[in-house]
């Protein structure tokens, strides 16, 4: 048992050693996206001041159809602020694997 540990242990240390010695052998030079970042806000900014525009508008007064293009509207402009905004999204399957392996392994 104490071998299988020992190998095992073994293992995922050489795994969390070698992808970095790889990385560091090639000449990666980090390029930088300030622009398209900036432009990207400003457009996410553009969406959710529309959307808040929708939201405090008197839809009483507006026919069926009016409403049905206003809901349109918004379910466009919420998924391409999904689009715009990015990020990294983690499953509750994998925030619960990194959480034992960081305790087996610490």
């Amino acid at each position: 048992m104490k071998k299988f540990t020992l190998s095992l242990f073994t293992v995922l240390m050489m795994l969390a050693i070698i992808p970095v010695q790889a990385k560091a052998g090639m000449g990666i030079h980090p390029v930088t996206t300030d622009s398209t970042k900036s432009a990207e806000s400003i457009e996410a900014n553009a969406l959710i001041i529309r959307l808040n525009e929708i939201k405090s508008m008197d839809r009483s007064k507006l026919s069926s159809t009016e409403k049905k293009e206003l809901k349109k509207e918004v379910k466009s402009l919420k998924t391409r602020l999904k689009e715009v905004g990015g990020g990294v999204y983690l499953s509750a399957g994998a925030i619960i694997i990194i959480i034992l392996l960081l305790i087996l392994l610490l």
